[in-house]
């Protein structure tokens, strides 16, 4: 066989007697997989092709490699991590990591959990605020409501269930709050915020197809790779680079302004590390799905952007696990092993207003709905009970029913007579003629009135 293949010219004579002398192998040497998921990609993506030059760094593969099986050791079978990393200047992946280990094990290993779909949890959110930013409709320092508030039925609640009443919106992105967000999402039009993911490269799947506000807490099908993607964009000015791991880059599209793009990573960079991680400025921003299905930690400097994922690949819960302390630890560590130190974030575009709650323009010291005009004050009265399209029984002929907001007195109208006047209470029982439909009505001292229609039994 060696003759043959000096014959052949593949190798010389001194090779052949090298070969010959070398002992023979007794036992099995473990096959090299670095990155073995993205290999499978390629290899698919590519039937016959024996070769691919990729953009990924194979020490920097190794290094998260391992760092992902130290994550998941000691943290029970089913526990799963995926990792990106990306130099965002150029679109190249420098690592990916699919899962802790690429094998069929409980932690399902062999599925590519970089490509995965997802609930992104919270981490939506700084796209959000960008695209207020741009919208007019806030600045960092612009005031904006966190209280309970309807959105058309849809009641948000806080992930600690507390209110913080006024805060500056800077705070509401660095504290994560559900409801300022929710609050920006409905006068941006979610929508819009599918436009701006799409025209970062990402195809988000949405339940029913429909997109609702439910979009801006994480309720849209994602992946990994479509998440560092965006905050890729978010690093680069807010342009997207489409993420590679071969070919030459490929033009981007704009995604957000570049004033929008660095007033989000200014208030991300202001975000506390985790406890023992170095205070570096990095800009990051941690979430965790409905459930504790997934937590997240996504990071950039001035160069590079890692994404982290943690959850089971089942879909399954992960109870007590939160981005904030599970996944963005892991983050930092993958800085760590990135380089020795951070690269410095963009510097403030000329065009950048920096500057003061008290010394923004009128308009932009409080957020209100661009429908705020047409909005009931929010101290107008409301009928609280019957609420509007219930169908409730009468007791004996009478009906009960609340007012909540307004200034007393109170005129209770049934289908436009009134059959209680000056109530001071809140609370009255009204006579009423009997079963059927009815339009109740409740008018206040300064004249404002609420209604509600609903059916007698």
């Amino acid at each position: 066989m060696l003759a043959r293949a000096v014959g052949e010219g593949l190798i010389d004579a001194e090779q052949a007697d090298a070969a010959e002398r070398e002992a023979v192998p007794r036992v099995r040497r473990p096959f090299p997989a670095l990155a073995p998921h993205l290999a499978d990609r390629m290899r698919l993506a590519a039937p016959g092709v024996g070769r691919h030059q990729l953009t990924i760094d194979a020490p920097l593969q190794r290094k998260m490699e391992e760092l992902a099986a130290q994550t998941v050791a000691g943290r029970g079978a089913r526990l799963q991590v995926a990792m990106v990393v990306a130099d965002h200047r150029t679109g190249e992946i420098l690592a990916s990591v699919g899962s802790a280990a690429y094998q069929g094990d409980a932690r399902q290993g062999f599925v590519d959990m970089t490509r995965a779909l997802r609930s992104p949890g919270s981490t939506l959110k700084p796209l959000i605020y960008g695209l207020a930013f741009d919208e007019g409709l806030a600045h960092p320092e612009t005031l904006v409501e966190d209280r309970p508030t309807s959105f058309g039925g849809y009641t948000p609640q806080n992930f600690d269930r507390v209110f913080r009443g006024d805060i500056r919106v800077r705070e509401a992105l660095q504290l994560s709050l559900n409801i300022p967000v929710v609050a920006l999402t409905d006068a941006l039009g979610p929508a819009k915020l599918l436009a701006a993911m799409r025209r970062a490269g990402v195809e988000a799947v949405v339940p029913g197809g429909q997109p609702g506000l439910a979009v801006a807490l994480g309720g849209v099908g994602v992946t990994l790779e479509d998440m560092v993607q965006i905050y890729a964009a978010l690093a680069r000015g807010g342009v997207a680079l489409p993420l590679r791991v071969t070919g030459e880059a490929l033009p981007g599209e704009r995604v957000l302004s570049e004033v929008a793009a660095w007033q989000v990573g200014d208030i991300l960079s202001g975000l506390a590390p985790p406890p023992g991680a170095p205070l570096n400025r990095l800009a990051y921003k941690t979430g965790t799905s409905y459930g504790h299905r997934d937590a997240w930690a996504i990071g950039f400097d001035g160069r590079h952007v890692i994404g982290v994922w943690l959850g089971r690949a089942d879909g399954t819960p992960v109870p007590g696990v939160f981005g904030a302390d599970l996944a963005a630890p892991v983050l930092f560590r993958a800085f760590a092993r990135l380089k020795p130190q951070l690269e410095p974030l963009r510097a403030a575009p000329p065009a950048t207003l920096m500057v003061s709650n008290a010394e923004l323009p009128q308009p932009l010291r409080r957020f209100r709905s661009r429908m705020a005009a047409f909005a009931p004050a929010a101290d107008a009265p409301a009928v609280a009970f019957p609420p509007d399209g219930a169908e409730v029984e009468l007791n004996d002929g009478a009906l009960l029913v609340r007012v909540r907001g307004g200034a007393g007195p109170f005129t209770w109208l049934a289908d436009g007579v009134p059959v209680a006047v000056a109530q001071r209470g809140r609370e009255a029982m009204l006579a009423l003629p009997g079963p059927g439909f009815l339009t109740l009505s409740v008018i206040d001292a300064e004249g404002r009135s609420a209604r509600s229609q609903v059916r007698l039994r």
